[in-house]
This record gives C-alpha cells, structure tokens and sequence, in this order.
C-alpha cells in the first residue's frame, strides 16, 4: 500500500509557475509556496493566441482587448516565451487514465460471459436455459439503465471525485458476489450491482474528463475511454480461454475482475476534482490550483472568467432540474445525444461484438473464439487511430467518415453471403468487412459519441444530458441484444447486416446535419455559440 501511495504521488505532479511567472490570483501562501521549485526546473505553459475571441461572448463579462504592440515591450522575453509554449496533455493524463479505469471494467464486463457462459450454467444449475442465461447477460444492462439515470444527480452534490470513489462500491461488491455465487439469484445480484456502477461511471467519466483536459487535447484524452474498453474486452477474452480446461476458471475471472474496483477508488484520492464543478460550488481557490496545475499559469484568470460568465447566465445553481431538458437548448442537445446513441446501437455494434462467433460460424469460421479475439484486437487499433486523429480531424468530420466506413463494411458482408462467390472468396469477404465494420466503428462512432455529447451539452445540465443519452443507449443496447438471434434465425444474415448498413447512412446523414465542429473550442466557447441570444 505504501509503495503504490508513493507511486501515485509521482503519477500526479503538481505544476508549478516558470521563472517570470507569478502566483495565479486569490492563491493562498501555503499553495504559492509549492509553486517555488518550479525556477528550478522552468516547465513551460500555454497562453490563447493573441487573436482568441470566444463565439457568442457576452462583451459586458469579458475584459477589453488591448493593443498588443502597447504592452509587448512591458513583457519580459522569457515570460513571453514560456506563455508561448504548449504545456501539452501530461500534466492531465495521470488523472485521465485514472478515470478511464472505468471503462476498462466496461470492457472486461462485457465480455467475461461470451466463454464461461456455459460452465456457469452447467455448475449454477440452468444449464440449456436459454431464457436464464438472457437473464444473466441482460440483469447487466437494467442495473447499467439505472446507474446512468442516477449519476447526474449524485455529481451534481458530491463533484466527481466522490462520486466516481462511491460508485466502485457495486463495481467490487458485485464482482466478488458474482464470483462466489452458489445460486442463480447470487450471480444475478452480483451482475446487477456491477451494472449500477459500469452505468454511472459511463455517465461520468467522459464529463470529468472534457472538464479536465486542456481544450487542444480534451477529443485526444476523451478517445482513452474507448482505448480502456477496448482493453478490457480484449482482457476478458483473453483469459476467457482458460474456462475450456478449468470449469471454476469463471470465479477466478469474476474475482480478477474487483481489482481494477480498488485501482479506481484509490487512485481518485490524488486525481483532480473538475475546476467547472469547484467553479459552480464556489471553490474558486480550489478551480484556480487545478487550471494552475493542469493547464498553465496563463489560462487561470481567461478560465475563471470564461467560467463565471457562463454560469451567471445559468445561475450558477446545482440544483438544476430534469424538466431542463425539455427546453431550449437543452432540448435540442438532449435530442442529438438520444438520437446518435440510437444510431450507434442499432447500426450493430453490440449485435457484432456480443455475437461475432455466430457471425463468423456462419460465414464459414469454425474457430469463433479466436474470431471474437481478432474482433477485439482490431477495436484497439481503431481507437489507437481514434486517439490520434480526433483533435486533428475533428469531431464532426470523424463520426460521419466512420459511419460511412461502417455501411461499406455490412454492404460488403451482404454481397459476400448473397451473391454466388466461390466458397473461399465469400468467406474471405465475411471477415474483411466484419474486421472493417469494427475498425471504422473504434475510430469514430465509437470514441466520438461520448465525446461529443458533454462538449455539447452546457455547465448546468451536462450530467442529467448525459445521463439521459446513456439510459436511452442501455435500452437499445438491451433490445439489440434481445431481438438479434431470433431476427438472424427469421430473416438471415444478409437482411440484418443489410440494415445495419442503412443505420449506419442514417447516421452519418444526422450528424452532418445536426452536429457542430468542437475542435480546438472550450467548453464556454462552444455553449455561448451554441445559445448567442443570452444576455
């Protein structure tokens, strides 16, 4: 425990002003005096450029431009050169990866039941029950449902911090019932619990983190939460393959499966709490020292401002209320986040990841395991490419490129299965476009949805936008995965990656229509554009 406290506190540098540089405003001596160490070793920081107007600003709440050429001379050289230069992601990303543990338990969750299904079955006693074993799979998703429409309201009142440490509590409980469960009803609770928690950090998590990350990399940052899933899905497969020699390997997965439970809780004790939530609890010496640490000296006041001057028009209240959403704005962007993770689900994602083995029997690959595994490789490269591509791209022109990418991919699949090919050319086709159709999904739709929503939504209805997008993808998610096999068995293969492909043009027609750009743009910048007619 100690050497992993000591680890944590190297993981989690505090920034500290260049030479040149004073302390940010309103800083009390204790904080200034951490800021001393940083002559020593002169970290660079960020400044806007000269030319940064926010869209929509309200001129009455921001300062007046000066005339740069007036007050260039009064600038030392050296603090000018270090307001000039990027402070990058670093100081952000111990904390980003922190949070994105959650999604590698997204991930592990999701896959931990495709091999061991049947020795948990045979051993709990339902064993050919297709019914139960449904109920296994899907008691996930409802206690998922519930964790997401819950969630904004606790981080409304406990901040993030609290909020994500409060909900590894089903996360841990529910894996190490689920492990030690000797009947149907104990698996089923503990599966349960583990939805409660995989639902609400699902919600959260993206908020923390494009409310953490510096503006230039939040699209870079966001993409590590599907980098996470990817990586526990992969994970779950993987050690998935020991349950064919060892019938108790489940417990020994369900037990594994707790550990990142505890990573997550612990290593939240040193992240940062979001400086917009410390903003609208009035913690403004705190919001200051998490900009002054993560983002530069430069950007505390610009922020601050930017801040306060978006929850003066909202109020600055906490206590917002979900009869929000049915108004302007906020009913549009609550809209646009129902409707995008409607088109996620069912143009098919779930549908080829949860059943890539059936898919890839009836294309002729009798190996579904390994099937499912090159699946599961193939959406970590895509968020690997995801990762880069995001803050470069951009949102909107990223999304509706993998969306197309996506309708090729299931197009292809059709006329490999309805056209009369040789055997081994249409086998071959199969696996090219269900590895395409993964691959495109993992660079955009995947990663940039959950991006995309909060950068969005505004300060003062983020969480309930949120969580009222996510409750909407757990209903789908739960309906694709309900109604899939039995429409593969009526309809066949072609017709059902036939409309995946159509969804998949759907969705890319809605989000040229309905999203914005938010590349390169605060969070402020984009809600004052979003809403220029506010006082």
């Amino acid at each position: 425990m100690l050497a992993a406290a000591c680890a944590a506190a190297v993981c989690f540098p505090r920034l500290t002003p260049g030479p040149g540089i004073s302390s940010p405003p309103a800083l009390s001596s204790t904080r200034y005096a951490k800021y001393s160490l940083h002559r020593l070793f002169r970290l660079p920081t960020y400044s806007p450029p000269r030319d940064f107007k926010p869209y929509g600003a309200n001129k009455s709440q921001l300062p007046e431009e000066s005339d740069p050429s007036e007050n260039e001379s009064l600038v030392p050289e050296e603090e000018h050169n270090a307001q000039e230069t990027n402070i990058g992601w670093l100081p952000a990303f111990p904390h980003v990866l922190v949070a994105s543990m959650s999604n590698f338990l997204f991930g592990f969750h999701i896959g931990v039941m495709n091999g061991p299904i049947v020795s948990i079955a045979k051993e709990l006693g339902f064993e050919g029950n297709s019914i139960l074993e449904g109920l296994v799979v899907s008691i996930f998703i409802a206690g998922a449902f519930l964790g997401s429409a819950g969630a904004g309201y606790l981080v409304d009142r406990l901040g993030f911090k609290k909020t994500l440490q409060v909900d590894t509590i089903p996360l841990i409980l529910g894996a190490i019932l689920s492990a030690q469960a000797h009947s149907l009803d104990q698996l089923l609770w503990g599966r349960f619990f583990v939805g409660l928690g995989i639902g609400a950090n699902a919600v959260l998590v993206p908020i923390y983190i494009s409310e953490v990350a510096p503006t230039k990399y939040r699209g870079t940052l966001g993409s590590l939460c599907q980098i996470g899933t990817c990586t526990g899905i992969i994970a779950s497969l993987f050690l998935g393959i020991f349950s064919e020699n060892d019938p108790h390997w489940w417990r020994t997965m369900l037990y594994i499966a707790s550990v990142p439970g505890f990573i997550l809780a612990f290593g939240m004790q040193f992240a940062v709490e979001s400086p917009r939530w410390l903003c609208k609890a009035g913690r403004l010496d705190d919001a200051k020292e998490v900009i002054f640490n993560l983002w530069g000296p430069s950007e505390v006041d610009k922020s601050i401002q930017e801040f306060q001057s978006v929850l003066n028009n909202d109020g600055g209240d906490l206590e917002s209320r979900w009869s929000e959403l049915l108004e302007e704005p906020h009913s549009k962007v609550a809209f646009i986040g129902g409707t995008l993770f409607i088109l996620q689900q069912f143009a098919g994602i779930n549908a080829v990841l949860y059943f890539s083995s059936l898919t890839f029997k009836d294309a002729g690959i009798t190996n579904g395991a390994l099937a499912s595994l090159y699946v599961g490789l193939t959406n970590f490269a895509g968020a690997l490419c995801a990762l880069y591509l995001v803050d470069r791209e951009g949102r909107q022109k990223l999304i509706i490129g993998s969306y197309l990418g996506m309708a090729i991919s299931m197009f292809l699949v059709v006329s490999a299965i309805t056209f009369p090919l040789d055997e081994e050319l249409r086998n071959n086709l199969s696996i090219l476009g269900t590895i395409l159709y993964m691959l495109t999904f993992a660079i955009g739709a995947g990663p940039v949805t959950g991006l995309i929503i909060p950068e969005l939504s505004s300060s003062r209805t983020r969480g309930k936008i949120m969580s009222f997008s996510f409750s909407v993808h757990w209903v789908c998610n739960f309906l694709v995965g309900l109604f899939f096999l039995e429409a593969m068995e009526r309809f066949g293969v072609a017709p059902v990656y036939g409309s995946f492909g159509v969804v998949s043009v759907m969705a890319a027609l809605f989000s040229y229509a309905f999203l914005v750009e938010t590349k390169g743009r605060s969070l402020e910048e984009i809600e004052r554009s979003l809403n220029p007619k506010r006082e």
